[in-house]
């Protein structure tokens, strides 16, 4: 399907493309993004070392558990938040508990670099990318096709056409991949063989059908649909702007840069209280993992913000909005300058190929 921009159409590329536009684009920022949260989960470790750990409990302001008496750890590469489990300290890796002090952030970053080598700052990367990188090009990819639709095959038009686009783009995205990352959970936690984890995913879906793979798919809906929907629908606004105000027709690397973070930032913000939902309902089932208990009744959505609300009030549900903001902000704009660089490319390929036929 054509790739249009502000100024009008430009040359067509093709699904394949754009999935490998937005795989670049996932790689380059998880090695961007990583290193921020690695450095983060050393600087909580630092306070309390997770083989020390007994329990965990969510932080009511999100994206982190409490440090003291934890489990399990939420672990950021830029794409998605994945749990960390550590049971009786023997299935922790060596990275993020080694016994180095740190008295803040670039300390860290020198200190890790120093004594450890640079690639300690990308530790625990690779098994998180056989998740994030697939639903990353799975909600780029479908997102572009959707809207394409949308716009050229129904005839909608209107700024609530990237919203619904990438509404829905998200929503297939984070339904396809749910059931892989609690697998991933899984073998993480028990270290289990593929023919253990066969048995143990029979086992769960007799107990609790099939819809028991889906374990925490509507807290990460309600999260994440709601910002993919104002994220695009604020990036194509602002990237429009950007655009007429430098007097351009497409937008360059630093236009798709700015518009994605501006984007993230914003969208980030007003999603906040979903995050510290999500935040806790992962911590809850990546405990119960790491027990190696069944799986019981968690606690739905409107009773967690219940529990949030009653505990610290409404800035339970909204503080902590800065070290969001610092995260989401510069993945969101690697992510989308990167893939628009990507597409460019390919566009300029195929306008290439199209001139040397004609």
């Amino acid at each position: 399907m054509g790739e249009r921009t502000v100024g009008g159409p430009v040359a067509a590329i093709s699904p394949v493309q754009q999935m490998l536009a937005s795989g670049t684009g996932a790689l380059l920022t998880s090695l961007f993004v990583t290193p921020l949260d690695v450095v983060k989960i050393r600087l909580q470790a630092q306070q309390t070392p997770f083989h020390q750990a007994l329990t965990c409990e969510p932080a009511p302001w999100g994206g982190a558990s409490r440090l003291h008496k934890r489990k399990c750890f939420l672990y950021c590469n830029g794409l998605m938040d994945h749990i960390y489990v550590c049971q009786n300290g023997t299935s922790c890796s060596t990275w993020y508990k080694k016994p180095t002090h740190f008295s803040g952030t670039l300390d860290a970053f020198v200190k890790i670099t120093r004594h450890e080598g640079l690639r300690t700052l990308w530790s625990g990367l690779p098994p998180t990318l056989v998740m994030a990188v697939p639903a990353t090009i799975i909600y780029f990819t479908c997102y572009d096709q959707l809207r394409d639709f949308l716009r050229f095959g129904v005839g909608l038009q209107g700024s609530f056409v990237p919203l619904l686009a990438g509404a829905l783009a998200r929503l297939g995205a984070v339904t396809v991949i749910s059931p892989l990352e609690l697998i991933r959970t899984k073998m993480q936690s028990r270290k289990l063989s593929y023919s253990e984890l066969r048995v143990c995913i029979r086992s769960a879906v007799a107990r609790g059908g099939p819809l028991s793979l889906w374990r925490g798919w509507g807290p990460t809906v309600l999260r994440d649909v709601p910002f993919s929907g104002l994220y695009w629908f604020n990036y194509e606004l602002v990237k429009a702007q950007l655009c007429e105000q430098c007097g351009t027709t497409q937008a360059n690397f630093s236009i798709s840069f700015t518009a994605g973070a501006v984007s993230g930032a914003a969208a980030a913000v007003l999603t906040l209280p979903f995050d510290v939902v999500k935040t806790r309902r992962q911590i809850q089932l990546g405990e119960m993992d790491s027990l190696g208990v069944s799986v019981r009744k968690t606690s739905s959505t409107l009773n967690i913000l219940k529990e949030i609300w009653t505990e610290l009030g409404y800035k339970g549900l909204f503080a902590g909005f800065m070290p969001r903001v610092i995260k989401v902000a510069p993945a969101c704009a690697v992510m989308i300058s990167s893939y628009e660089f990507g597409k460019a490319f390919f566009q300029k390929v195929n306008l290439d190929r199209q001139r040397l036929v004609t």
